[in-house]
């Protein structure tokens, strides 16, 4: 009986399933179909495989920040010394960096010597910045001892300087050579301060994956850094290495306790909080413009429904006349309409999931047909283009399709199932 039908029925998608593969000729659009498939599976690819390389990249830029820089750095505020000299250095610095270890969460504490500088080899020079530390402190930063390509040994650093890739790509110089470097305030003389300049040999080459890193940071041994840079007894700060990265706020109060008089600290966040906000704004965008191209995708879904309805005129007279409730017909054009959507978000899902996961040889391909040079690594702090599928987004992707998919095609489902039959056949 009429109005006992269950939702849904067996018939409901046979009739359903015969309009989405019936020609042209026979009343179909299935041109429309297929044009409204395909738009539905490249929005999805587009969408997924944008979220993917977002989320590698900030993950990948994080990673480099936490992986070769200091989570929190602790240092002292400016203070006038006996001599009248203004002072920012830590005079008991391992009194301090035990207080500090001491903190929870805290896993690392290395005292530091910082100075910028030049390097000189042969005829080339370049500004660099020197970070004195001792070994065993060196072969716990995780993007120097593991970095993405290195040569030479750390082991040897006692006995020379380890220099970022790019450093040593602008001098020209490979494991086993020797640079010089020029510091501005060197020796104190009775003519005044003249500029020191000292030979080092290069132990070991790191590429740490940030342009910034590879391309301006020298690693020094702690105590001959204290030397070169007048720093004998003190240090410049301490760097901390954090549990859980995330929540380094959280141990702000308890490190400055920690550092005593005059501590002041400067965490990650802080450094790229600039850059983090501007990922998060970027994300947003992406997020919106890419849901209007899905949305225009499952547009072509309405379109196709609205042709549909219109060539199908006649059999929806002669369903409506059989018994079939306003229901069930709209239930058979909601079923072709979101039968497109539920193909195409499928296509575009595993689309989408390839792209990411295979990313690598995909941008090799691009990189050779453009003839080389469309990833700079200079312009984008990392060395090449990450991605990092994540189910969230993954399934933010699939609910946006779906989602516009299933309510646009309510539309015009609504309106074949509010048509007459007596006016549907009034002129058959």
């Amino acid at each position: 009986m009429a109005g006992t039908t269950p939702p849904f029925a067996g018939f409901e998608w046979m009739i359903a399933w015969r309009y989405l593969r019936a020609k042209r000729a026979e009343g179909g659009v299935s041109v429309m179909t297929w044009i409204s498939l395909i738009g539905i599976t490249l929005a999805v690819l587009a969408l997924i495989a944008t979220l993917a390389v977002r989320a590698g990249f900030r993950a990948e830029f994080v990673d480099t920040i936490l992986g070769a820089n200091a989570h929190v750095t602790l240092y002292k505020s400016a203070e006038v010394t006996d001599t009248g000299r203004i002072s920012r250095t830590i005079d008991d610095y391992e009194a301090i960096a035990e207080r500090v270890r001491s903190v929870e969460g805290v896993t690392r504490v290395a005292p530091l010597i910082k100075g910028q500088v030049m390097a000189n080899a042969r005829s080339r020079n370049t500004g660099v910045e020197v970070f004195g530390i001792t070994l065993e402190d060196l072969k716990t930063i995780p993007r120097i001892v593991n970095p993405q390509r290195k040569s030479g040994d750390i082991d040897r650093f006692r006995k020379g300087v380890a220099i970022g890739s790019g450093v040593a790509r602008e001098l020209g110089v490979a494991v086993g050579e020797r640079i010089k470097i020029i510091s501005p305030n060197g020796a104190k003389t009775a003519f005044g301060t003249s500029p020191r300049v000292n030979a080092y040999e290069v132990v070991y080459i790191f590429t740490a994956g940030r342009y910034d890193i590879d391309r301006t940071r020298i690693y020094m041994p702690f105590d001959e850094a204290q030397v070169y840079f007048n720093r004998e007894g003190v240090a410049d700060e301490l760097e901390i290495m954090v549990a859980v990265p995330d929540d380094v706020n959280d141990l702000t109060l308890d490190l400055l306790r920690a550092g005593g008089d005059r501590a002041q600290v400067w965490t990650w966040r802080d450094s790229s909080s600039g850059f983090l906000r501007a990922l998060d704004i970027e994300d947003n965008v992406m997020f919106v413009i890419l849901s209007i191209l899905v949305l225009i995708a499952a547009m072509n879904i309405v379109s196709g429904l609205i042709m549909l309805v219109k060539n199908k005129g006649r059999d929806i007279g002669i369903l409506r006349t059989m018994g079939l409730t306003q229901g069930s017909i709209m239930r058979i054009f909601f079923i072709c309409g979101a039968f497109t959507g539920l193909i195409g978000t499928a296509m575009g899902v595993l689309m989408g999931c390839l792209f990411a996961l295979y990313i690598d040889p995909i941008f090799a391909i691009v990189d050779a047909v453009a003839g080389g040079g469309v990833w700079d690594p200079s312009v984008r702090g990392i060395s090449f283009l990450p991605a990092k599928l994540q189910f969230k987004d993954v399934m933010s992707a699939v609910s946006l399709s779906l989602g516009l998919s299933f309510i646009v095609t309510i539309f015009p489902a609504r309106r074949a199932a509010r048509m007459n039959p007596v006016e549907a056949l009034r002129y058959e």
